[in-house]
């Protein structure tokens, strides 16, 4: 019998942009297919989902519970409506190996997953590497969202993978990019404004970023500002005082609407250690952004044109960011052109196009 439902597995919401990306595909889906469900420990972004019915466990909505708890409480939630109906086909977009295990391997039904971030990140350990190797195996489908993502997979497990580039709403970004800017940071028209966003943790290493402006702070006049939470912010907020950048750095919280303040700043410093495809470097470069980014797995490189869209610096390499901001600051006219290559290249992210991709392996396993 074919599957006739498709179950969306997302145990934590945590507002980046694998979120934007799911919310987006999710969306896309629920519009253009029936019977669409949701399994998340976390409905604070309940409103983000149109025609979608959520499960949710018996836990806390809390988005700073335990992320391995919210795992395994939905992940009882899918084995329940398994038990209910086995007509299903469950699209994962985390936890993906423990879904493998309960859909392939106890009940057999069909699973397509979406990678989110290079296995640089996460596949460092020799048993893992053997575990993710069976693991891949037993997918129907394997989505990734970059074409060196896909090299790597295929490299480290042997696993052929289908790439489909993030779908960029450009209308949506620009519109939401005109609201008003409420704080005072980026008032100044007589110094350089740089912005950084994403979840402050080891992955991000924005602790790079703020060397290197420790750097340059007595060589150019500049505010910064990095927009995000998480476990490292305390670190940060450190490292800001210990070297006295208060009045030239600014920590800002999660914001549901970034695209006004990458409006309001002259350049965009992705920091990374890995990624997957960075949401944020396609935001920026729809509003005219010069961008500095690490060369890290993966992505960048890939948005970017190996340079000719923005500047690529080695991962952790301090420095050699801080040359980089100082070039652009005594050299905009070069950055212009780049800028404007890399907008030329923004026709592969078309939504539609990376849309319908999505809706086609869907319908294929329902």
């Amino acid at each position: 019998m074919h599957q006739n439902k498709l179950v969306i597995f997302m145990p934590s919401i945590e507002g980046g942009g694998v979120e934007k990306n799911l919310f987006i595909i999710s969306n896309f889906l629920a519009k253009n297919l029936t019977n669409c469900l949701l399994i998340t420990a976390d409905i604070n972004f309940k409103n983000k989902f149109k025609n979608i019915e959520i499960i949710k466990p018996l836990i806390p909505s809390k988005n700073n519970f335990p992320r391995k708890w919210k795992y395994f409480t939905c992940l009882i939630e899918l084995i329940k409506l398994i038990l209910i109906n086995k007509n299903i086909t469950v699209f994962a977009f985390q936890a993906n190996f423990y879904c493998v295990i309960i859909c392939k391997i106890l009940f057999n039904i069909n699973i397509i997953t979406r990678s989110n971030s290079s296995p640089s990140g996460w596949s460092k350990n020799i048993f893992k590497k053997i575990i993710f190797k069976y693991l891949f195996k037993k997918i129907d489908q394997v989505i990734v969202n970059s074409l060196d993502f896909k090299k790597e997979l295929k490299k480290k497990f042997n696993v052929k993978s289908l790439c489909i580039y993030n779908p960029l709403n450009s209308i949506e970004i620009k519109k939401l990019a005109k609201k008003k800017l409420s704080i005072s940071l980026f008032s100044k028209k007589d110094c350089l404004k740089i912005i950084n966003i994403g979840r402050m943790v080891d992955q991000k290493d924005q602790i790079t970023l703020l060397k290197a402006l420790n750097l340059i702070k007595n060589k150019i006049k500049f505010k910064a500002a990095i927009i995000g939470s998480g476990i490292l912010k305390k670190k940060l907020i450190n490292f800001i005082n210990e070297n006295k950048l208060q009045d030239k750095i600014q920590l800002i919280d999660f914001q549901d609407n970034p695209y006004k303040f990458i409006k309001a700043s002259d350049i965009f410093i992705l920091s990374s250690k890995y990624e997957g495809l960075p949401n944020v470097l396609l935001e920026a470069t729809v509003l005219g952004k010069f961008i500095i980014s690490t060369n890290c797995p993966t992505g960048p490189k890939e948005i970017l044109s190996n340079g000719k869209g923005g500047d690529l610096y080695q991962i952790g390499d301090y420095k050699e960011l801080a040359s980089k901001i100082e070039k652009y600051n005594s050299k905009k006219y070069l950055a212009n052109r780049k800028i404007k290559f890399a907008q030329k290249n923004l026709f592969r992210f078309d939504y539609k196009l990376n849309l319908n991709k999505y809706l086609k392996i869907v319908k294929k396993y329902l």
